[in-house]
């Protein structure tokens, strides 16, 4: 999971060190008046002995010993200039594009990816480095640059238990089809398993069997479902759910809403709706990890339609690029709270980052 950068960087980084070389080859050559090829990485391990005072040494002989001297000692100079090179703005630039094109390749938002690669270049551009350290460098410098980038997530758990004035009250929402209803299940089975209690409100009211299918999920996992029928208005169902809450102490609401194309405003405006009337104290996108720029689309809309709080994404668990939980918080500067991993109830995860920086393939 989560590897599409480990091996590109990798053969990009070899492209850009031995650019760069090169550059450093040639730079020496025109220093030295000499070609000396990278391959000369060792000096001779005997030294010349010196010659005791009353040794004869043929003349011939002396001055081809000096002779010898004189290249081990130029040659050992240009490989230590070798073994380090430094990477100009044009070897970057020459070798940029390339990059750009492995990040959005990899579901990487172009405003992502132009970030990423400003902030290496600033980081690496003008430093000398030894070659064996240039990889390294790099995938140190994408490991600060992408920990800068993603947001830290608040913990819900313990949102929920700092509210006096319960329930705590979320409200979810997305497109169809991104495993939204079994993610709600999969939050209230978690929140059951921390010893917290809630409610599911089936607000959605539109979707043929949305309604059974919330409620085949409370069976399962042993949580409440409120339900009004099919075409009633969906913010009555969150008023009464969370009227219910309130009665009977339980502490917190989950909102269920019918899933929506982010292009339909008058859709959009009834969710507005729901969070209105639900006074939601968080509002959750839940998208598909696995859609990249569609689900960054997506997140953009609903954010600008209730002012979403948080990300949940969902089949992470299939999703070799990884780009898209790279990009959905930069572009919302808002957190990625949890990760579903799985369709099972119990296959679902807060996010942590540094954990996702790892799975990225970006340690050395």
């Amino acid at each position: 999971m989560f590897k599409f950068l480990k091996e590109k960087i990798s053969n990009w980084a070899k492209k850009l060190s031995q650019s760069a070389e090169e550059v450093e080859e040639k730079k020496i050559i025109k220093e030295g008046g000499k070609k000396v090829k990278p391959e000369v990485k060792k000096q001779e391990k005997k030294k010349v002995e010196k010659k005791a005072v009353s040794e004869i040494v043929e003349p011939e002989k002396l001055e081809k010993e000096e002779k010898k001297k004189e290249e081990r000692g130029f040659f050992g100079r240009i490989f230590q200039k070798i073994l380090k090179v430094k990477i100009s703005e044009e070897d970057f630039e020459n070798y940029s594009e390339d990059l750009e094109m492995l990040l959005l390749e990899n579901n990487v938002a172009l405003e992502v990816a132009e970030k990423i690669i400003k902030e290496l270049k600033e980081k690496i551009v003008g430093k000398e480095l030894f070659k064996k350290e240039i990889e390294s460098e790099i995938r140190s410098s994408l490991r600060e640059i992408i920990n800068d980038i993603l947001i830290r997530p608040f913990d819900l758990l313990d949102a929920i238990r700092l509210k006096d004035d319960k329930p705590y009250v979320i409200l979810f929402c997305g497109v169809n089809g991104t495993g939204k209803t079994t993610t709600i299940a999969k939050i209230a089975d978690y929140l059951k398993k921390k010893k917290i209690s809630s409610l599911m409100a089936a607000a959605d009211t539109f979707r043929a069997a949305s309604i059974e299918q919330l409620k085949m999920h409370g069976e399962k996992v042993g949580v409440k479902v409120i339900s009004h029928d099919y075409g009633s208005d969906p913010a009555a169902v969150a008023f009464d759910a969370i009227d219910y809450a309130k009665k009977h102490g339980i502490e917190v609401v989950l909102i269920d809403t019918a899933g929506r194309m982010h292009t339909a405003k008058n859709l959009m405006a009834q969710i507005e709706k729901i969070a209105k009337v639900s006074k939601a104290d968080a509002k959750i996108f839940i998208g598909e990890s696995i859609t990249g720029n569609d689900a960054i689309e997506q997140v953009k809309s609903f954010d600008e339609a209730v002012h979403i709080d948080g990300i949940i994404l969902t089949k992470a668990d299939i999703d070799e690029k990884g780009g898209t939980a790279l990009s959905v918080g930069y572009v919302t500067k808002k957190p990625i709270l949890y990760l579903g991993t799985g369709q099972e109830y119990d296959k679902i995860e807060p996010f942590d980052k540094h954990k996702f920086i790892e799975k990225l393939g970006l340690e050395d």
